[in-house]
């Protein structure tokens, strides 16, 4: 990477204050920024890094009211944490060789069909009927179940487990060992304790854009699809139980579990560690914090929600404050 400051400043739509001819090599958080590279500041906690920051250039807010002269060249955008993500993106399309090919050993299917462009690695195998759209990578020892559909320009790294029956859509990533389409976790009880296991027929559907963490299991509906709508984002370490539908947009932070027949409206966050309720729903653009826990519906929108049994997060912070105080009560009471 070699870039001036003026290129980077095109490219991000921003205004240069400072030396637009200074070349940028790396990037680099704000606290640790080093000659040659480039830096943001969206948080305001951050603010006081500016001032004494050896990177060579800063982006920051068109709006920001500067204490002080910075010592590096500024790049002022209208949001700097999205214009930085997009000079990310911009560099990794920059930098990243395209590999293309079929590794050895592999194996494919007779009836399997690849696409152009596509590269699957070694140990990888693709089942009878599967479809892989083009320019999709594979990586080694990633396992494509019987009649899955992958659509074009996905990534799926090392490991991932694709059940039968699988649909991706376009331009998903899927990280290392996460496993798309194992059976749902039904089991129905008997009358001398043991359990009979409930046949999971159906499949799992992710739709374009959908990004799954490492070591993500998704589980195969019982019948019908579980179903993962456009743009969800789901972190590392995430549960998603049989027939749950997640809304479009939505993102899920790690070590979350969703249980069966959930519903999850568009446009959600859904902190680390929470755990949903079974056969309820979620309503859109609804906030839960982490390790809180949702046991019924959710049916008015925008809501923060924090707490076992979440609630609205301002309750959940008063309780939280009155509970501290128990000690000192009890204390008084006894004297």
């Amino acid at each position: 990477m070699k870039f001036t400051v003026d290129q980077i400043a095109q490219l991000i739509q921003g205004t240069v204050d400072g030396d637009g001819s200074a070349i940028i090599t790396t990037f680099n958080k704000i606290e640790e920024g080093q000659k040659g590279s480039i830096s943001f500041l969206a948080n305001p906690k951050y603010e006081s890094f500016l001032y004494q920051s050896k990177a060579t250039a800063i982006i920051i807010a068109n709006d920001l009211v500067l204490k002080e002269k910075p010592l590096a060249t500024l790049i002022k955008v209208k949001d700097p944490y999205f214009a930085f993500t997009i000079l990310l993106q911009k560099y990794q399309e920059f930098t990243s060789i395209k590999e293309t090919g079929i590794q050895q050993p592999s194996f494919i299917e007779q009836t399997a069909e690849v696409g152009k462009e596509v590269y699957l690695g070694t140990f990888s195998s693709v089942g009878a009927g599967s479809k892989i759209g083009n320019n999709t990578y594979v990586a080694a020892h990633v396992t494509i179940g019987k009649n899955v559909r992958i659509g074009t320009d996905c990534v799926i790294y090392p490991g991932v487990v694709i059940y039968n029956d699988t649909v991706i859509g376009n331009s998903c990533t899927i990280h290392a060992n996460a496993v798309i389409g194992s059976d749902g976790f039904g089991f129905a009880p008997q009358a001398d304790g043991t359990f009979t296991t409930i046949p999971q027929l159906g499949n799992v559907v992710l739709e374009d854009g959908v990004s799954v963490g490492a070591n993500t299991t998704i589980d195969r509906a019982t019948m019908g699809s579980t179903l993962i709508k456009k743009g969800v984002k789901i972190d590392n370490l995430v549960q998603i139980a049989h027939n749950v539908e997640v809304g479009e947009n939505t993102a899920i932070a790690a070590q979350t579990g969703v249980s069966g027949s959930t519903k999850i409206g568009k446009n959600c966050l859904i902190g680390g560690q929470v755990g949903v309720a079974g056969h309820i729903s979620i309503a859109d653009k609804t906030i839960v914090t982490a390790q809180s826990g949702v046991t019924k519906t959710v049916r008015k929108e925008g809501q923060i929600l924090g707490g076992t049994p979440a609630s609205p997060n301002s309750e959940y912070l008063k309780r939280n404050a009155l509970l501290r105080q128990l000690p000192d009560l009890l204390k008084r009471l006894d004297s």
